[in-house]
């Protein structure tokens, strides 16, 4: 997470597609942490648990049910389940990873929240982003997918996926995507009380990203790949105190 701001852009030049508005209002993190906050102080959104302030404007808040968390996982429900469940957890398989790198694309300019709300659709029509079924999308299945309400219609953001899987598969021969990735993985991690000590770019992110677009892959500017580095625990932003800090298991405290 890094300091409230407007949703997460990248260094991508293609703009969102008119049919999917960019969210509006304050939003928390540029990366794969999701970019809603908290309602008011003490006013929990619907359907989120009740929770008490933090004790500094953005840092840990405690919940009803004793967890400390990141003030944005109580925004909505889902974000509530995607932080304690998923977020900041290895990923070890091609097409999780695959999946997290698309949908970390797919959400340049958008909320993660509207990500979460679309991703079982996304699963579904992507053919669960198995690398090798989407390798093999063509023009007409672009034109389906841009008429499918059910995701980002972004002809740009759509068929970066289907290069990506592409580039994905080039790089079987030298250990995978997965390795590829890593391979980048920095010596430390932040170490954030708040909020706004969340950094949203990193040079391991700014590197991952040259070396995957130099072998063709798009929609990976540096903030996504940090996003990315955030959603599979390469770092731990988890705020100090948050009862998820130190849960890829990579950076033991």
């Amino acid at each position: 997470m890094s300091a409230p701001q407007e949703p997460r852009q990248t260094d991508e030049t293609a703009e969102p597609a008119a049919t999917e508005p960019a969210a509006t209002g304050p939003a928390g993190s540029p990366g794969a942490a999701p970019t809603e906050l908290p309602a008011s102080a003490g006013e929990p959104a619907p359907g989120s648990v009740s929770r008490q302030v933090a004790d500094e404007p953005g840092g840990p808040v405690v919940g009803e049910d004793g967890k400390a968390r990141t003030p944005w996982a109580y925004g909505h429900p889902l974000l509530l389940d995607y932080y304690d469940t998923e977020w900041g957890l290895p990923v070890t398989s091609e097409a999780g990873m695959f999946e997290r790198l698309s949908l970390e694309g797919f959400q340049a300019g958008l909320s993660w929240l509207t990500i979460l709300r679309k991703r079982p659709r996304f699963r579904e029509v992507f053919a669960g982003f198995d690398v090798d079924a989407v390798a093999e999308f063509g023009s007409g299945d672009v034109a389906r997918l841009l008429e499918d309400p059910g995701i980002i219609r972004h002809r740009g953001k759509i068929e970066a996926c289907i290069r990506n899987a592409r580039a994905t598969i080039a790089l079987r021969d030298g250990g995978g995507l997965v390795a590829f990735i890593e391979s980048f993985a920095p010596g430390t991690t932040p170490q954030p009380r708040t909020l706004a000590e969340v950094p949203t770019v990193s040079a391991e992110s700014t590197a991952l990203s040259k070396a995957l677009k130099k072998r063709g892959f798009a929609f990976v500017g540096p903030t996504t790949m940090y996003a990315l580095f955030e959603a599979v625990g390469i770092v731990d932003t988890h705020l100090l105190g948050s009862h998820r800090r130190g849960v890829s298991g990579r950076w033991p405290e």
